[in-house]
């Protein structure tokens, strides 16, 4: 394991951090703040008097806060990166992905595991929205305890829960057994709850701000490739065997036993590598929060804070409608494939790989994107067009008789589709600013939990009573309902206002040696005391 000790290298920027620094106290109800000392200059604790470097003008506002505060105060925060970030992010990519796995495991073989326990289609289908149907009640009680209990905690549960639920699928190898698989994957949904909503934390908490937003895209694009490799191995390891049940039944049983000795694992490699937070903040936005008492946090404020935020609520509903889009397309893809070509179960698969590995690469190039540019809103709404028109031109094309276009198109979809999931994670953490990245992360999901069951219950029907092409259009319908939300959205970057120096609302940014100074973490903060 790599330490945060004294000794080691900084991959980031730093600064001197004043000894035994007092707490900060929070400012203006938005970031902390530190008392002026002595014409308006904060004194390092440590001794000696720091020379004073020439102020910036002040502008009007804050003339007039400096005359009732007293001056303007400074906190000098030491940032660095760990090396500890990358073996996180790692881990939490490769327990994220075996959890994805186990969700579409069974959507992408539905014909097959029908036939096995002698179910209806839409009881498989339950297998799936199962995952959906946790998220939405317990999401709260896993926010809280992530805010409460910490990252630690959290990553621990996600894990342990996963590798239960796999290893109690090994005891549902037998036709009679469906529901004691359905409670395994029930368990396996629970353990989801405390995975989805961690990208963004790990992110913001790990991450330096140059980096921040392509960490949380690595994040999401381990719980992707799980999806995508459980389009690929089920097929191929589990054949349909129609006539012979008890192959399939051992088949069936490489997968799950296969899958319970990773999980287990992962499990304990979390145990090992996860720590709460590094031993210094990666950003000057982290530091700000880590500075704050913990007595000053209340979760149930931090809820209503994101509700009265008209943004977020804007973006709450979009996302949910594009990622319950992509849920639902994953959920029916084999039983839309099947419908046009009969006896392609292999092939259905390895079209979902096609759209997942597109996300993949969607999701790294807008992650990589976003750090470069910050441009949050411009770039959502135009992946949002763009995945409309994706699944236009896929539900057109379906029917042509044509594999190979399918591929195409299948592709195309999930380059933006699926590209679009980190995006909407990071639009929230920038919205929202100071409130918990697990808490804004965690209610996006449950919106898309919640729009992808109602999806995938009316797609499906569609589906079955009418065509692939019906339940697709539906889609499509709600998708433009969703690009109008998105481009009504206010963008109010706070999170990246604060590391560059810039903020607004009730905070101020005060320059005091130059508007930019990219080799110093000294952070200015202007209040009113």
């Amino acid at each position: 394991m790599v330490e945060d000790g004294g000794e080691e290298e900084a991959e980031g920027e730093s600064a001197e951090m004043p000894a035994a620094a007092a707490p900060l106290q929070r400012c203006n109800g938005f970031l902390p703040g530190k008392e002026a000392v002595g014409g308006g200059r904060a004194a390092p604790e440590g001794g000696g008097e720091q020379p004073a470097a020439p102020a910036a003008p002040a502008a009007p506002e804050a003339e007039a806060m400096l005359a009732a505060g007293g001056g303007r105060p400074e906190v000098r925060l030491e940032t660095r990166l760990s090396r500890r970030r990358l073996a996180v992010l790692a881990v939490f990519s490769c327990y994220s992905l075996v959890n994805a796995f186990q969700w579409i495991q069974y959507s992408i073989l539905s014909n097959v595991f029908a036939g096995f326990y002698g179910v209806t289609f839409p009881q498989i289908d339950w297998l799936s929205m199962v995952y959906m149907v946790a998220y939405v009640p317990l999401i709260l009680p896993a926010t809280w305890l992530l805010d409460a209990r910490g990252l630690r905690l959290t990553a621990l549960l996600g894990a342990g829960l996963n590798a239960l639920g796999a290893w109690l699928k090994c005891g549902s190898l037998a036709p009679q057994r469906y529901p004691l698989t359905l409670a395994a994957q029930a368990v396996c949904a629970v353990a989801q709850v405390f995975i989805l909503g961690l990208p963004s934390r790990i992110a913001s908490v790990w991450f330096g701000p140059t980096e921040v937003s392509t960490a949380c895209a690595v994040a999401v694009l381990g719980n992707q490739l799980g999806t995508a490799i459980g389009f690929l191995l089920p097929p191929v390891l589990v054949p349909n065997t129609p006539n012979d049940i008890d192959l399939m039944a051992h088949n069936i049983g490489i997968m799950f036993y296969g899958t319970a000795i990773v999980s287990t694992l992962l499990f304990f490699l979390t145990g090992v590598v996860f720590e709460e937070k590094p031993k210094y903040p990666p950003s000057h936005s982290q530091a700000v929060l880590q500075s704050k008492p913990p007595e000053d946090y209340s979760y149930k404020q931090s809820i209503i804070n994101l509700f009265k935020n008209i943004p977020f609520i804007l973006l709450l509903i979009s996302y949910g409608i594009m990622t319950g889009a992509f849920y639902s397309v994953s959920t029916l893809l084999n039983q839309m494939i099947v419908t046009h070509y009969e006896g392609e179960e292999v092939n259905a698969g390895r079209i979902g790989l096609t759209l997942v590995v597109a996300g993949m690469v969607g999701s790294i190039i807008c992650g990589l994107w976003l750090d470069y540019t910050k441009t949050y809103k411009q770039t959502t709404l135009i992946v949002y067009i763009l995945s409309f028109i994706g699944l236009l031109v896929f539900t057109f094309t379906l029917d042509l008789g044509y594999l190979i276009v399918v591929f195409v198109t299948g592709g195309v979809l999930g380059f933006f589709m699926t590209g679009y999931l980190p995006l909407g994670f990071e639009f929230a953490v920038e919205i929202t600013y100071p409130e918990s990245e697990g808490t804004s992360s965690g209610l996006l999901n449950a919106s898309a939990q919640i729009f992808g069951i109602v999806f995938t219950l009316v797609q499906g029907k569609l589906t079955t009573d009418y065509s692939p092409r019906a339940g697709n259009i539906f889609l499509c319908a709600w998708i433009f309902v969703g690009i109008i939300l998105t481009a009504l959205i206010k963008s109010d970057l706070r999170r990246h206002n604060v590391n560059s120096g810039i903020m607004n609302l009730d905070v101020k940014a005060v320059p005091v040696d130059s508007p930019v100074e990219p080799e110093s973490t000294t952070l200015k903060i202007q209040s009113a005391l």
